[in-house]
């Protein structure tokens, strides 16, 4: 897959990725700003800007009127907040790329804040964080990231607390904007049915107006685990959830994608070791998963499952025994390298047939990564992993003063499951 880049002179990244085949195109404008970004006082705020984005400018007063346009085209647009970027896009049939270009720089430039609107926007969110609190199958992860990274911008969930949500106003966001959308913050990706020099065109007409500062930089993260730990958020619910993992390595380590190959072979899909041992053989969860999570400065490989409560205690000691297996018993054989190496670079190529997943995929590397590596290369260096680099993490990470244990449910005593966290 074939991509151009190009730097406006106020810094604005440009990549575009033509995809012959396609008729439709996506626009996506990813900012290296998220909730890691974020003190005690403005907690939330990165999401709440994301929302207000939609709101209303100067020339589109109001929501209805942007979302009528990008109906009136037949386009998708969304947007969404992580802990340190936030994208906007519109995906549209690849003819409409300059109005979707317009309205894209139009939100980020441009927004009114209306008081009254931010009072609407800030009950919908105080309702959205409501939903996360009542759907634990999501919650388990902002649970799990809580316990790795404490009391500090990387460990509080992105949606905010509610307290201060109800207190942002117009000049916090101002502020924000102030503080981390600079113009060489920012990476805008077309992908689709385009071409190139047009297209690059079109970005710097309505992109190459913003203005270029020196922005926030984040707090890295502090890592001084000696010992296992545990999170128990105590909450009545049908079933149990827990997520089990490691502190791993950040997103630019040589170890990545050993990581990225065993989490598959732990529970990368209904033939994984952990979903045969938890859901097949001893019917303990509905859905049972890894995965292998990188920011730029730590990371984690975690499990998660949804469990029976009674039979909480014996999904943990199961999980914790694949663990410690495939770093101390059963080693990787070559058959489950080779599967699980097929099996990220087939969901990969899946999802890349969508062009909005093509644009978040170079918009990512770019903001928070030294290099681009295209889709083959990428496919490349999962290849030349060998089973004995996949062993060696799993050696390297899988101990004692790396583990770490959340869980969500009615576990007043929740403190019995310490006993089971020893590998």
């Amino acid at each position: 897959m074939n991509f151009q880049k190009t730097v406006l002179p106020n810094g604005v990244a440009v990549i575009t990725v033509p995809m012959p085949s396609f008729e439709s195109s996506t626009v996506l404008v990813m900012v290296g700003a998220g909730s890691r970004y974020e003190t005690k006082y403005n907690s939330g705020i990165s999401h709440f800007l994301e929302h207000m984005a939609f709101k209303g400018t100067e020339k589109r007063p109001s929501a209805i009127t942007i979302s009528t346009l990008i109906d009136g085209i037949g386009g998708e647009f969304n947007a969404f907040t992580g802990k340190e970027v936030t994208g906007y896009y519109i995906k549209s049939s690849s003819n409409h790329i300059d109005l979707c270009m317009d309205v894209l720089s139009d939100m980020l430039t441009n927004s009114l804040f209306r008081e009254k609107e931010i009072d609407k926007e800030r009950g919908v969110i105080l309702e959205e964080i409501n939903l996360y609190e009542d759907t634990p199958v999501r919650k388990i992860g902002d649970i799990y990231e809580r316990l790795l990274y404490g009391d500090t911008p990387m460990g509080w969930d992105i949606s905010g607390e509610k307290d201060v949500i109800k207190k942002i106003q117009k000049e916090d966001f101002l502020k924000y904007l102030r503080h981390l959308y600079s113009a060489d913050n920012i990476t805008v990706v077309v992908a689709g049915g385009i071409r190139s020099e047009k297209t690059e065109y079109l970005v710097e007409k309505y992109f190459g107006n913003m203005k270029k500062f020196n922005t926030l930089k984040y707090t890295k993260v502090l890592e001084s685990q000696k010992k296992p730990e545990l999170f128990i958020k105590n909450k009545t619910t049908e079933q149990a959830h827990i997520a089990i993992g490691f502190r791993t390595v950040p997103t630019d380590h040589p170890d990545r994608y050993p990581l990225s190959i065993l989490s598959a072979i732990l529970g990368g899909g209904m033939s994984s070791r952990l979903f045969h041992e938890v859901r097949e053989k001893r019917g303990l969860a509905y859905y049972v998963r890894s995965s292998s999570e990188h920011y730029q400065d730590c990371g984690s490989l975690v499990s998660v499952a949804g469990v029976d409560p009674k039979r909480t205690e014996e999904a943990i000691k199961v999980m914790v025994g694949e663990y410690r297996k495939v770093s101390k018993v059963s080693e990787v054989s070559k058959g489950e390298l080779t599967k699980a190496k097929e099996f990220l670079k087939g969901h990969m190529v899946l999802e890349l047939e969508d062009s909005r997943a093509v644009a978040g995929f170079f918009a990512t590397q770019e903001l928070l990564e030294k290099e681009i590596d295209t889709p083959e290369e990428v496919v490349a260096k999962i290849n030349k992993v060998t089973a004995g680099e996949v062993n060696d993490v799993a050696k390297r990470y899988f101990v004692n003063s790396r583990l770490n244990l959340a869980a969500i449910g009615n576990f007043p005593n929740g403190q019995k499951f310490e006993k089971l966290l020893r590998l």
